[in-house]
């Protein structure tokens, strides 16, 4: 058997602009949504209930439909990131990754050797994977959060950190670094997410980053070829609407 390949990974290598839905946390929600033409679901164990007993049904929701499981972890641990890709995970998301130390960490939790430290477990993405362990490091996806100030002070080295996938710039927690709490649409915040997407792809690396139906042109323009969006925009929409149509017909 082959391993399964990574979607997210593919379309970034092909040039394309890979995007994530959030925001659910049921396998059956996330099956259900799949055919809709995401790449990858991601799934929320840093503010979210996701657990790493929850992560076997949901990767494999994932998995049957042939998109990436993504996972935030809560902490820049090894040993939780690479216990998270033993539980079927295909791609990790570390937050506050905020110097090349800590850069480095991701990887060596993420990856097997010679490239990282990742313990010698297949995880359930390797059963009946003869070649696993000299595969699986191609189909890890590994992406780290620039989300404190301090990260865009360091970001030079940080970017220097080979088998990082995606430098994932996240609004609305440099809003709060760098004191403006709550508004992550303050001019010198949208101008310091800009010029960070600006600098990774400078740099010949990929950039991430949120986004809205709104805002979604916006950050492919500013370099962002990973977005995340949440389905919960859409419900709230779809649920207005719905409320209006039926006040209409009254």
């Amino acid at each position: 058997m082959d391993i399964r390949p990574n979607r997210v990974k593919q379309t970034l290598a092909a040039g394309g602009v890979a995007t994530i839905f959030g925001g659910l946390s049921a396998a059956d929600d996330i099956e259900s949504m799949a055919p809709d033409g995401f790449d990858g679901a991601w799934l929320e164990g840093e503010h979210g209930p996701v657990d790493a007993a929850d992560l076997g049904n949901l990767t494999r929701a994932c998995d049957l439909a042939g998109i990436t499981s993504v996972v935030r972890v809560n902490r820049n641990d090894q040993n939780l990131i690479y216990r998270t890709l033993d539980r079927g995970a295909q791609g990790i998301v570390v937050p506050h990754v905020n110097t090349k130390e800590e850069a480095e960490n991701v990887v060596a939790g993420g990856k097997f050797a010679p490239i990282g430290q990742r313990g010698a477990f297949t995880s359930r993405q390797g059963f009946r994977i003869d070649n696993y362990f000299r595969v699986a490091n191609d189909h890890t996806l590994l992406i780290v959060l620039i989300e404190d100030i301090i990260a865009v002070e360091n970001l030079d080295s940080i970017l220097e950190v080979d088998h990082i996938d995606v430098f994932f710039v996240a609004p609305s927690d440099l809003a709060f670094t760098m004191g403006l709490v709550g508004d992550a649409k303050h001019p010198d915040v949208v101008k310091v997410v800009d010029e960070t997407l600006a600098r990774i792809t400078a740099a010949g690396r990929t950039a991430g980053s949120i986004c809205t139906n709104d805002t979604a042109a916006e950050r492919v323009q500013a370099g962002a070829r990973l977005l995340l969006t949440g389905v919960s925009g859409w419900v709230a929409a779809g649920a207005a609407e719905f409320r209006q149509r039926v006040n209409g017909a009254v």
